[in-house]
């Protein structure tokens, strides 16, 4: 069995949503935080070690004695679900010698809730379930000479639009559900509820082009060397929870999800 944490923080958090222990707002301007903050309390009652990163960090916390690391996604709901902003690093299930994985909880608009809301939903995931490539090394690069005097400088800074669980898989909503590969072994407390196979792509995106007087942006593609490539993922849960099946959201179903999402 693999050395990790992620069923004990797991098993901590489908503790506290069942619990009823509530998402708290600290104040009106904390939009991105709170479901952070709601996490790195699960991680504490676990008793691991961890530390939290900055602001700007990746992840958000990084375990001490265990190789890995957990970045949080809070996503308000209803809303948009489909796709998040990855403001500095592209999502992966492998980072700076630390398996990565990601918490995605949905919760209701504070509009509507005040300053303590429930989790609605809950997805832990390994990252290579939304992206398998660890080679890519995210930086922010610049071009100098833009403008009249040739004195403006052109900052290459990159976003990236990942898609969330709920737009690769269904059977996710309302649930708690754990996603990891499925060469790991499970341990006991948990049932498999589903089996999950991505496969990579027959391009790969290697670079772009912005021209800068037609505002018009264009891709360059490569051949996918690993294409058809399957990686595969098991879909777990706590043995007293939902059997409601987790499946593979067809390419079709997909395009329909995201058409329907508020932007």
């Amino acid at each position: 069995m693999k050395k990790t944490n992620i069923f004990k923080v797991f098993a901590a958090c489908v503790d506290a949503i069942l619990q009823g222990i509530l998402i708290t707002r600290v104040s009106r301007t904390d939009k991105e935080f709170h479901f952070q903050n709601w996490f790195e309390d699960r991680l504490r009652s676990t008793g691991v070690l961890f530390d939290k990163s900055g602001r700007n960090s990746y992840p958000d916390f990084t375990m001490v004695k265990f190789t890995e690391g957990y970045e949080t996604k809070g996503l308000a709901w209803p809303g948009r679900e489909s796709t998040y902003d990855c403001n500095s690093q592209v999502p992966t299930g492998y980072h700076n010698g630390r398996d990565v994985f990601y918490v995605f909880g949905r919760y209701p608009k504070a509009e509507d809730t005040g300053k303590e809301y429930p989790v609605i939903d809950l997805v832990l995931c390994h990252g290579d379930f939304l992206n398998a490539d660890h080679e890519y090394v995210h930086k922010n690069k610049s071009v100098k000479g833009f403008g009249s005097y040739g004195d403006i400088m052109i900052r290459d800074r990159k976003m990236y639009v990942a898609p969330t669980p709920f737009a690769v898989a269904q059977g996710l909503t309302g649930t708690r559900t754990l996603l990891i590969p499925s060469a790991w072994r499970l341990p006991t407390g948990f049932k498999k509820v589903g089996e999950i196979v991505r496969v990579e792509s027959s391009d790969l995106v290697i670079g772009y082009e912005f021209d800068l007087k037609t505002n018009l942006i264009s891709a360059k593609m490569v051949p996918n060397h690993e294409a058809g490539r399957e990686h595969c993922f098991t879909a777990y849960r706590i043995e007293s929870d939902s059997d409601k099946p987790v499946t593979l959201i067809s390419s079709s179903q997909q395009e329909d999800f995201e058409e329907g999402e508020e932007e």
